[in-house]
């Protein structure tokens, strides 16, 4: 009979035969590919960056080393963003709400210098949002040019069955886009924003936005409810973001050095709250109220569904 001598550093317990004196670890299923962390680190881990912890203090508190914290954050978005391509598909959304966000990878464009790589700089993430069931059913990450407002647009439409109303913000390459992609589809509206400005020298102007003085509601194509041209939700989900993802907090330096583990973070984070997390007003996630999923995922399922 094999003798037990111990564990090994990820956990699982150690054997060694003795006839041919050779060890070997116990059977198990890697968590992720060719990582050998066990799951239930692995899930610590994974459950700290989502809830906005960074990357040190995730090492600190695990014990994992800080590259092994990265390629697992690279490998479970991975898998995060491959089980939103095939389960966000043919859903009938009513009310759909677009924006975006700005983050930067290394520094921002006014220390971006000529010669620099085209993933420096500043990011945007596009997101979607159904006002009804709080379902993110699609997002991009990518600069705030036509392109990749084009590239969004066709991966939402690509996920959406029937007539839809949106509204988005006052991003003017919206204004051509969403018609051209919708078609007659869609009711479309924008809801435009002026603001005014605190004193030039003063602390709020530096560390507050500025004051909301107009909104302007304009309708660009068929017929939107004057109801629900808004976009609260998903503005509500940028705080969301930034309190959740370590990298989009302001003033630190936990910014994104590499795209994409920027990107990884974004799916990651979407599959968790579409999935896993349980929204305080539907008491539900919003997969469930979708009726994509009957039940509350947990990270471990999340991980393995891909």
């Amino acid at each position: 009979m094999c003798q037990s001598i111990g564990k090994h550093r990820n956990g699982l317990r150690r054997f060694r035969c003795p006839k041919c004196r050779r060890s070997y670890t116990e059977p198990h299923r890697r968590t992720l590919d060719t990582m050998y962390v066990s799951q239930d680190r692995a899930v610590l881990a994974l459950q700290l960056l989502l809830e906005g912890n960074s990357i040190r203090s995730t090492q600190r508190i695990t014990g994992l080393d800080q590259n092994t914290i990265m390629r697992l954050l690279v490998k479970a978005g991975e898998r995060c963003q491959a089980l939103m391509d095939s389960r966000m598909r043919n859903l009938h959304m009513q009310h759909i709400q677009l924006d975006e966000i700005w983050t930067y990878v290394q520094k921002k464009r006014a220390q971006v210098r000529a010669g620099d790589s085209p993933e420096i700089g500043d990011q945007w993430v596009y997101v979607a949002i159904d006002a009804d069931t709080k379902l993110i059913p699609a997002f991009h990450v990518g600069k705030r040019h036509i392109e990749d407002t084009q590239t969004f647009l066709w991966d939402l439409y690509s996920r959406i069955e029937g007539r839809t109303q949106i509204t988005t913000d006052g991003l003017h390459h919206y204004t051509v886009s969403v018609p051209d992609t919708f078609g007659v589809d869609v009711d479309f509206a924008q809801l435009v924003k002026l603001f005014g400005n605190f004193g030039q020298d003063s602390p709020e102007a530096r560390y507050s936005p500025g004051r909301i003085t107009e909104v302007l509601s304009k309708v660009r194509s068929g017929d939107p409810d004057p109801e629900h041209i808004s976009t609260s939700f998903v503005e509500r989900q940028n705080l969301t973001m930034r309190m959740a993802i370590r990298r989009f907090t302001r003033l630190t330096n936990a910014f994104s050095k590499k795209l994409l583990n920027l990107k990884m973070a974004v799916a990651l984070h979407f599959a968790y709250y579409n999935f896993c997390r349980v929204h305080s007003s539907l008491r539900v996630t919003p997969a469930m109220e979708a009726g994509l999923t009957d039940h509350v995922w947990s990270i471990a399922e999340l991980l393995g569904a891909a």
